[in-house]
């Protein structure tokens, strides 16, 4: 049971129910998280503006997934991995890919310069060496690109929190969080 309330169009207002509206016509659903982020309706605005800044960016759907999938494996964050894991599905990841993703790498060369990366930012709070950014670079990343692969990882690591501290129900397939090396 979330640890903060969980907001559904039962219980929600006139500014709830119209947001809800708004992600049933684009989702097809709305997941429980973003009833948890209800609770307050600027809240769930500002993320909203920000998913739709970092889908209509340059970086393709299934990298933006894997780095969602590194950020939430990385920070424990289960209802995130499950979510990530069954849109990754869709947006065409294999179950190989997204385990990889998860360990922080991937099968293509370039997307795993920007999971490397991503992984990198997370670790440490943004905190990255030349070299790491050199890396992304390199794979061919230009500076627009590096920049949304920042803005990504912020907006995950924000849904990570928020995931972890309500301990919202998981609607998704649940997916255990991958064992870390000791």
């Amino acid at each position: 049971m979330s640890r903060i309330n969980t907001v559904t169009r039962e219980t929600a207002n006139t500014e709830q129910t119209a947001l809800f509206d708004a992600i049933q016509s684009k989702l097809g659903v709305v997941p429980n998280f973003l009833g948890v982020f209800a609770n307050s309706p600027d809240a769930l605005k500002a993320f909203l503006g920000l998913h739709e800044i970092t889908e209509s960016g340059s970086l393709d759907p299934q990298t933006g997934e894997r780095i969602a999938l590194a950020v939430a494996q990385g920070n424990g964050c289960e209802y995130c991995v499950s979510a990530h894991t069954a849109i990754g599905r869709k947006a065409g990841l294999t179950g190989d890919e997204m385990e990889a993703n998860r360990a922080g790498t991937s099968h293509d060369a370039k997307a795993a310069a920007a999971v490397t990366f991503a992984k990198a930012l997370n670790e440490n709070l943004g905190d990255v060496t030349q070299a790491e950014l050199n890396a992304v670079r390199e794979a061919g990343y230009d500076e627009a690109e590096i920049v949304e692969i920042i803005t990504h990882v912020g907006m995950n690591i924000l849904t990570n929190l928020i995931g972890k501290a309500s301990q919202v129900d998981i609607d998704f397939p649940k997916v255990s969080l991958l064992n870390k090396a000791a």
